[in-house]
């Protein structure tokens, strides 16, 4: 996040650069150019096939209807021939490609439609047995009309011993003219109907692709001088609603960010100037007075390096925990044994004394060095500001190490218990910069719990300032 601030505050809020290497040659193109010919594709290979099924259901559909007819026809004179009346000539259909043929079991044409009559036999295909459907075959290369393609229907008539076979054959000019009139009217009407769908495949992802464009060009305004901006959400909760709505959140989390990353600066450089100051006065005096005795100031000197020393500690301490992505590092810690230490630590300094109560063994896993600067600061914390004594203990409770750490001083009004934990918030009365603190100290304790899924809080504790730290406990 502060990588981003950082970026925007040096002036670079343009796109980010494509990424290295070669691309495809499609990814080259504009989004909306991509998705136009992908859907133009798609559209066309739909229509194709369509097209396709249209022409081959409707030859079917002819040629059922060809064969339906021959049938008929056929049944009509081999029952004609089944009674021994006269079928010469044969019914025509008038059209003149059609033929009809009695053919006798030798060959020989016995009867046949007045556009064939004289002519030898035409079809030779088999025949269905007398009373059943008649079969249909395509026949090509029949010497009669322009295309010499029949389908030809044939059924055996008549008496036994002078079995005789019917023929009658339909040319599929006609079908094969309407195919192929259809064909071409298809492939005519294709080509435009395709132009006129990556036409309307180009305005519609041009509207819905104008909504992102306008929040890009919104976005591209915002510098880091101008975070409270937010962009224009469209009017209805769509995927390009919540797409505007998540960019808000990033501005809000990266104005946030920026104003607590400058505030914390201006914080710093308050603070930091203070010690500075008072070092420089120092030295400013011995400077102009060099034969006076400098000894009685080295002890006001030394105690403003002191505090400068700590308050660079404290701010170094929470640009590492600033700077810390993902879990700490992990090592097991007795948190018991680390805070002993830094219990027996504090009986040699002056002040309120240390009493520790029951320590229960509580084994965490978490950073070593952050750990025990928490603890130290928790305890310093409490003996700034206690009258006469600390009191330290350490418990387990539902999977977490619970520290509490009681002082018996002025302790923290309820108003003040979250803001305690901010970064340089001194509390008035007894918690003031006179008591040694940087107001640092609580911040840097919560930051740490914070980083170990832990959590720090005020609680009631009657007289005082009770501080509780909740650590998880290693599994």
């Amino acid at each position: 996040m502060r990588d981003t601030a950082a970026s925007m505050a040096s002036g670079d809020t343009g796109a980010a650069p494509p990424p290295r290497g070669p691309l495809p040659r499609w990814r080259r193109f504009s989004l909306r150019v991509r998705l136009t010919v992908a859907a133009t594709v798609v559209a066309a290979l739909g229509l194709s096939l369509a097209a396709t099924l249209l022409v081959v259901s409707q030859r079917a559909s002819l040629i059922h209807g060809l064969d339906d007819n021959a049938r008929q026809r056929a049944l009509i004179i081999a029952a004609a021939l089944d009674k021994g009346r006269a079928v010469q000539p044969l019914p025509a259909s008038g059209a003149g490609d059609d033929a009809a043929q009695v053919v006798d079991r030798h060959g020989r044409v016995i009867a046949a439609s007045a556009n064939v009559a004289g002519e030898g036999a035409l079809f030779h295909t088999r025949a269905a047995a007398p009373g059943s459907e008649p079969s249909v075959h395509t026949v090509r290369g029949v010497p009669l009309g322009s295309q010499g393609t029949y389908r030809v229907a044939a059924v055996s008539a008549g008496p036994a011993h002078s079995r005789k076979t019917v023929y009658v054959g339909l040319a599929t000019a006609q079908v094969e003219h309407s195919i192929g009139r259809l064909t071409t009217e298809l492939a005519v009407g294709l080509p435009v109907l395709t132009a006129l769908l990556a036409a309307a495949g180009w305005h519609i992802t041009g509207r819905a692709l104008g909504p992102v464009e306008r929040l890009r060009r919104q976005a591209d305004e915002i510098t880091a001088t101008d975070l409270h901006r937010r962009l224009d959400l469209p009017p209805h909760a769509d995927e390009v609603w919540r797409l505007g709505s998540t960019l808000n959140d990033l501005l809000s989390r990266l104005d946030e960010a920026t104003t607590r990353q400058r505030k914390f600066v201006a914080d710093a450089a308050h603070e930091l100037r203070s010690p500075v100051a008072a070092v420089r006065a120092e030295l400013e005096t011995a400077t102009r007075h060099p034969h006076a005795d400098a000894s009685a100031r080295l002890p006001e000197l030394l105690e403003e390096t002191v505090r400068l020393g700590r308050l660079v500690d404290d701010l170094v301490r929470l640009a590492r925990l600033d700077a810390t992505s993902g879990t700490p590092r992990e090592t097991e810690i007795d948190l018991d044994d680390l805070v002993a230490t830094e219990v027996r630590r504090l009986h040699s300094r002056p002040g309120a004394a240390v009493t520790c109560g029951h320590l229960r063994p509580a084994r965490i896993r978490g950073d070593p060095d952050a750990l025990s600067r928490a603890v130290r600061n928790l305890l310093d914390n409490a003996v700034r500001y206690a009258r006469h004594r600390v009191e330290v203990t350490l418990e387990t409770a539902g999977g977490e190490a619970v520290l509490c750490v009681r002082d018996d001083g002025v302790g923290i009004p309820p108003a003040d218990r979250e803001r305690v934990f901010d970064r340089f918030t001194r509390l008035d009365d007894a918690r003031s910069r006179d008591a040694g603190g940087s107001g640092l100290g609580l911040a840097i304790v919560r930051d740490v719990a914070t980083h170990h899924g832990g959590r720090v809080s005020v609680e009631d504790g009657g007289p005082g300032a009770l501080l509780v730290l909740r650590l998880p406990l290693a599994p």
